[in-house]
């Protein structure tokens, strides 16, 4: 097992190499895994009477950045919406939603090097910056272009107080699912270095 990502001072700031990741091959295989999960809730969700806007792709995304330290990680939204409306179809707000996912993925990468509480304040700010995010710039993308309310600020108004119920579900599961997503990235490092140390002790024993 390669350690320097795991005893080299300073090497939790720089992102990870593809060859890293590959030797870490349980990294990406848990973030396909994750990635797999968001895609498959997000087909089911509907049928199985979920609150709508119930959604884990922001959790995945975090726990992307977080396992591969990559800026390539953004595209797990990406990926999640992609896959998804190829099944379900999408509408005529589609560029409103991919951009606010955009968003969401450039601001999870900028936590990708933070460990500890940094770590968790993160994966706060991001659940909720997120969804409050998600929630302004789609709403506004109905409004502007669903016809469904008058061109006017009263209309806007009205296509945000029909949006509240959305956002409190979204923002109720991010500010659970995105601190979980960034403990289980804590335990998968822990276990790491468990299992560095191991090998070290063996080698100086033997």
């Amino acid at each position: 097992m390669d350690d320097r990502d795991l005893l080299t001072p300073g090497a939790d700031r720089r992102d990870l190499t593809a060859r890293e990741l590959a030797h870490r091959w349980w990294r990406p295989a848990t973030v396909v895994l994750v990635l797999t999960a968001a895609v498959a809730w997000r087909l089911v969700a509907p049928g199985l009477g979920a609150p709508p806007n119930l959604e884990i792709a922001t959790a995945a995304t975090f726990l992307a950045v977080l396992l591969l330290r990559n800026r390539w990680a953004a595209v797990v939204p990406f990926a999640v919406v992609a896959v998804s409306d190829a099944v379900l179809g999408n509408t005529q707000i589609m560029w409103f939603t991919w951009s606010a996912w955009a968003v969401v993925g450039a601001g999870a990468i900028l936590a990708r090097h933070l460990r500890g509480p940094g770590r968790y304040a993160a994966a706060l700010g991001v659940g909720v910056g997120g969804s409050l995010w998600f929630f302004a710039w789609t709403n506004f993308g109905v409004w502007l272009l669903d016809g469904m309310y008058p061109a006017t600020l009263d209309g806007l108004l009205a296509s945000y107080v029909a949006g509240l119920p959305f956002l409190r579900t979204m923002l109720l599961g991010n500010l659970v699912l995105v601190p979980l997503a960034a403990v289980v990235a804590s335990l998968v490092e822990r276990a790491e270095a468990r299992a560095a140390a191991g090998a070290g002790l063996r080698a100086a024993q033997g």
